[in-house]
């Protein structure tokens, strides 16, 4: 009967290691979670922040000098600007929607704005490139 009693301790001791890494786990599991919580900001716009300038520069090289805008039902545009104005318009649009996402708490709102704001410049290309 004296044996029957060290096994029961083993396993007690295996079980309490095991407990004590799972507790170990989940602790690190969620700090992971709330760093990412905390950064998600950052996470969300470093991607619209590349592709922004990665239009940017497309456009500054691909756009003509005389950029139309309003394009009329007659293939002719209203109104026209320079190319930087073009380029740079766009771009501060896009980061002042980062911007609010940053300084609201609520950050999808503006960060979906960002998103689609990004087709303002695709937009201008294609209009300029490829008038009706």
């Amino acid at each position: 009967m004296e044996n029957s009693g060290a096994p029961v301790k083993r396993t007690e001791s295996g079980f309490a290691k095991v407990k004590a890494l799972t507790a170990g786990a989940n602790r690190i599991i969620n700090l992971i979670g709330v760093w990412l919580y905390r950064l998600r900001k950052i996470f969300l716009a470093a991607p619209v922040v590349y592709y922004a300038v990665k239009l940017a520069q497309y456009n500054m090289k691909h756009l003509p000098e005389e950029v139309g805008i309003n394009l009329q039902s007659t293939g002719e545009f209203a109104q026209t600007i320079s190319r930087n104005m073009a380029v740079t318009g766009p771009f501060v649009l896009t980061l002042a929607c980062l911007v609010l996402m940053f300084c609201s708490r609520k950050a999808m709102y503006s960060w979906a704005i960002s998103i689609f704001t990004l087709a303002l410049p695709l937009l201008l290309l294609l209009s300029n490139l490829y008038p009706a």
